[in-house]
């Protein structure tokens, strides 16, 4: 399942209107998208200590993994035309599909651009009759954001640390 379009969405704040769209990522791409990763996810691995999930912690060589899998890829985040995040999906039967890593660079964050990218990937995607992902119990902002797209809590979560808490999501379509 290979799609090669943007869609977009518009999304206000303070009065301005920030254009949101979802592109494809590809192995050109790879460079960019872990720096943007590294940069959002740093500062989390500086507060929870969590060097074996936190995806700051994690190599390029994964990256182009994720862009180049076959039941997924990288999508690029961009607002206004800046390159601000990125969201990788994957699916298992085409129908079940699980968000993860999500990142958006810290300058961009608190914006209402996360909330559109999801709202964007689940859109182009119309046949999922599932959603699932994981985040930090101890990020409520995040927490927050999942709820208020309509994504409850499983039930089952993974002490990462004595810092953190993986907690696990779902939304049914």
């Amino acid at each position: 399942m290979l799609l090669n379009f943007s869609f977009l969405k518009k999304v206000k704040q303070w009065g301005e209107v920030m254009e949101v769209r979802l592109e494809k990522a590809i192995e050109n791409d790879a460079q960019v998208i872990f720096d943007i990763q590294v940069k959002a996810f740093m500062p989390l691995l500086d507060t929870y200590k969590d060097f074996e999930t936190n995806p700051a912690n994690k190599t390029i060589e994964k990256v182009i993994t994720r862009i180049n899998n076959r039941n997924g890829g990288f999508y690029k985040i961009l607002a206004d035309n800046k390159l601000v995040g990125a969201i990788c999906v994957f699916w298992k039967e085409d129908v079940q599909f699980w968000i993860s890593p999500m990142f958006i660079l810290p300058s961009y964050q608190g914006k209402g651009i996360a909330y559109k990218a999801i709202t964007l990937i689940e859109e182009m995607f119309p046949q999922a009759t599932t959603w699932e992902l994981a985040t930090i119990l101890e990020e409520e902002g995040n927490c927050y954001l999942y709820e208020k797209i309509g994504y409850n809590k499983t039930g089952v979560s993974k002490k990462l640390n004595d810092n953190a808490t993986l907690i696990f999501y779902k939304k049914d379509c």
